[in-house]
């Protein structure tokens, strides 16, 4: 009995050694590892996956996702595949990422793609740029300077949060290659355009500093991150939702860190009337 069962291992390893990389396990993982990097909600990335191991008629095949990371395995024409664990740190939102694999899976299942021409589209997406720093600079600032008037600020305010917002990305920006943690980013950030709407206000450009100061942090503010997280506790992702749900509450409090610092200390240095 020992030998036959020693035989057995050996042909199963000789299957698994000579069986294709590209299965639809691993197509599957790829697709659900950009899903979930790029901001998709749990059940979205979990239904994407399934259906795509159905599409390419996967004997069985079960998966298990939380916000960051992903477990599954699956069987195919008899033989046990097995997909390496993938750890998916959280990273900005790319919707045009997550629009573009989810048609993917729709035209999987119409039958459109073999899985290396699947394996070929899903790289491509993989690469897909975010929009030019240029055009990223300009929506933070009208995005600052928006939302300011929409809270109640004069166009001076406005016009105040503009530059803020233009300081902010540039400092994004630099903070990109400086590698700091999200922390010490998001403390930094709001600090920094508070103060800058504390010398604007003190110079006469703005007439309400807390609208100032409110329009120029809104790029900070994780909204995405939080609406996400709702919509995993709806969905029964308790872990995942608990996860993404701690990321932003830790933000907004390292947000109110920072810019409640430097007002309280220009209140008290300069006599700024908060």
């Amino acid at each position: 009995m020992a030998q036959e069962k020693t035989v057995d291992l050996r042909e199963q390893e000789e299957i698994w050694e000579n069986a294709n990389p590209e299965s639809p396990l691993e197509l599957s993982v790829l697709a659900g590892e950009i899903l979930l990097y790029n901001g998709a909600e749990i059940f979205r990335v979990q239904e994407t996956m399934e259906r795509i191991a159905k599409a390419y008629r996967m004997d069985s095949f079960h998966v298990y996702v939380i916000s960051n990371g992903i477990f599954a395995c699956g069987t195919e024409n008899g033989v046990v595949h097995t997909a390496e664990i993938r750890a998916v740190s959280l990273a900005p939102t790319h919707l045009g990422r997550i629009a573009a694999v989810n048609q993917l899976s729709r035209e999987i299942e119409e039958g459109k793609y073999t899985v290396p021409q699947a394996f070929q589209r899903l790289e491509e997406i993989k690469a897909l740029p975010f929009a030019s720093k240029w055009f990223r600079l300009l929506a933070c600032a009208v995005g600052s300077a928006g939302f300011c008037y929409l809270l109640g600020g004069t166009l001076w305010d406005s016009f105040a949060s503009f530059f803020t917002g233009l300081l902010l990305y540039l400092f994004l920006l630099m903070k990109g290659t400086q590698k700091l943690s999200k922390i010490m980013t998001n403390i930094l950030g709001s600090g920094l355009v508070t103060l800058c709407s504390v010398l604007l206000y003190m110079l006469g450009i703005g007439h309400h500093i807390d609208h100032m100061v409110i329009g120029s942090i809104i790029p900070l503010v994780p909204g995405v991150a939080f609406t996400t997280s709702i919509r995993d506790f709806f969905n029964g992702d308790y872990v995942s939702g608990a996860i993404r749900l701690i990321d932003a509450l830790l933000i907004a409090a390292c947000i109110a860190l920072g810019v409640g610092f430097v007002l309280r200390t220009a209140s008290a240095w300069f006599g700024v009337v908060l």
